[in-house]
């Protein structure tokens, strides 16, 4: 059986490039549509609230899907399930990119987003299982480096593709990438490593599914008509009694879909909660800032696309050196760092106006990409490094679960507050940014950073408990004794 570590450098290092790679292209996929949208509405014959269901299919997709593949990995063997989601992603990429209707182009978007699922739901898994404790902090930093940079240079890059070529290009220019990663994949990964005889829980694959699906259909829509409509509503609700459906029925099941047991251990549940939080400030950030360098502050879309690289360079830096010392000097005392940093710089960016110099909203920027970059590599380490080896699979899908989610979350609560708070300065409903009254949306905004960072702070606090009530020290095979 093959051994966690047991692998030599040249092929941890191809296993690694491999799994960035495709990390890279499924997190780009979930952004880089976004500057197409317009032209895809001419091309297709659509409208503008149809159009956006493309982005949304293949989250929703990727969240209700994400727990079934990280069982699977488990039962399966992670190289298989990350191979077969190379393999689907490719393919669905192809039929994006040959699409020449609405209706196509969703169905395989489905097939893109099953892909990436897979995927996702995997490559902590593989990273856990390939590189010892010592090398992991710095593996898996690097692997989520390429998590914030597929997410943030999405529209950068499709803008450059849809300018030189077409839409079809942002969904085309994954398939020579997917077939080299697919045959790399093949090579180097490791052979699927025997399992137990097991089933795949069906009634909660089915329950979760449709938890996730209901409920991003009421955030996606409620946002739009309004959270107190009748039918938004009666999704919410039917969303909790499925969610509470299948917590009873993974309590009753021999081999549940999600083993509960894994949130016995406080150091994963902590870690994932923390994890959470991190993304509903990413979230937030993401949907604010557009808005602000192009509505409030006037700059151009090349200019306001330069600032917003900036963050994805610096957590690039950030996040290896992270990584490389919590392998060093332990986890818990770098993300309580990572998290109160990021919690100073939205406090920060509250303070932001229509007449801040763009030079300081980078420096605000840059302290929230090391505060990010600081806290991610060693909290997934944490979490990864608290479960038995036969329960990787699925640690490593509910952590990338919970980037998704916690990434709607922020979004979806930062435009609901920013939008309330705008009205209630102009005194009447809006929706969107008021030509000439900048002042009203930096009230929203400002708002909403307090409000973030006041939750970022929480975070903070709750690792600062877990590293005081403890004495810090190195991950270790005496930590997890499955290793």
């Amino acid at each position: 059986m093959q051994q966690i570590g047991d692998h030599s450098e040249a092929n941890k290092k191809l296993i690694l490039f491999d799994i960035v790679l495709i990390t890279f292209m499924s997190t780009l996929d979930t952004s880089i549509i976004n500057v197409a949208m317009p032209r895809m509405v001419d091309a297709l014959s659509t409208t503008t609230q149809l159009i956006t269901w493309v982005v949304t299919i293949y989250l929703i997709v990727i969240s209700s899907t994400i727990l079934i593949f990280g069982r699977l990995g488990d039962l399966k063997g992670i190289s298989k399930i990350f191979i077969c989601g190379i393999g689907l992603f490719t393919f669905g990429s192809a039929l994006c990119g040959l699409s020449g209707s609405l209706i196509i182009l969703l169905m395989a978007r489905m097939i893109q987003g099953i892909g990436a699922a897979a995927t996702m739901a995997t490559s902590y898994g593989l990273i856990t299982q390939v590189f010892p404790i010592n090398e992991r902090g710095k593996a898996l930093g690097i692997s989520g480096t390429f998590v914030a940079i597929g997410s943030m240079t999405g529209p950068t890059l499709g803008g450059f593709i849809v300018d030189a070529l077409s839409w079809h290009y942002i969904f085309l220019i994954n398939i020579p990438f997917g077939i080299f990663g697919l045959i790399l994949a093949i090579k180097v990964l490791p052979k699927p490593v025997p399992k137990a005889k097991e089933t795949l829980d069906i009634k909660g694959a089915l329950l979760f599914a449709l938890t996730i699906i209901l409920l991003f259909f009421s955030l996606n829509i409620g946002g739009t008509v309004g959270y107190t409509q009748p039918v938004i509503m009666l999704c919410l609700s039917l969303s909790l009694i499925s969610f509470v459906a299948f917590i009873l029925i993974e309590n009753k099941c021999k081999a549940p879909l999600l083993q509960l047991s894994i949130f016995k251990s406080t150091l994963f549940s902590l870690s994932i909660f923390c994890g959470f939080i991190s993304f509903i400030a990413i979230g937030s950030f993401t949907i604010i800032q557009p808005f602000y360098l192009e509505n409030a502050l006037n700059l151009s879309p090349s200019t306001t696309g330069l600032a917003m690289i900036v963050y994805p360079i610096f957590l690039s830096v950030v996040s290896p050196i992270s990584g490389y010392l919590s392998d060093k000097i332990g986890s818990k005392m770098l993300t309580f760092l990572g998290l109160t940093l990021l919690s100073f710089s939205l406090f920060l960016m509250s303070s932001l106006t229509e007449t801040s110099p763009i030079w300081l909203f980078i420096i605000f920027v840059i302290i929230m990409a090391i505060g990010n970059g600081l806290f991610q590599p060693p909290n997934n380490v944490l979490v990864m490094s608290s479960v038995s080896d036969d329960k990787i699979g699925i640690a490593g899908s509910v952590n990338s679960l919970v980037r998704n989610i916690g990434v709607v979350f922020g979004v979806t609560m930062s435009t609901n507050l920013l939008y309330l708070q705008m009205s209630n300065k102009i005194g009447y409903p809006v929706s969107n940014f008021v030509k000439g009254r900048a002042d009203v949306f930096i009230f929203g905004m400002k708002s909403v950073y307090l409000s973030v960072a006041f939750i970022c702070a929480i975070g903070a606090i709750i690792t600062a408990i877990r590293f005081l009530g403890k004495k810090p020290h190195k991950i270790n095979a005496e930590d997890s004794p499955n290793f």
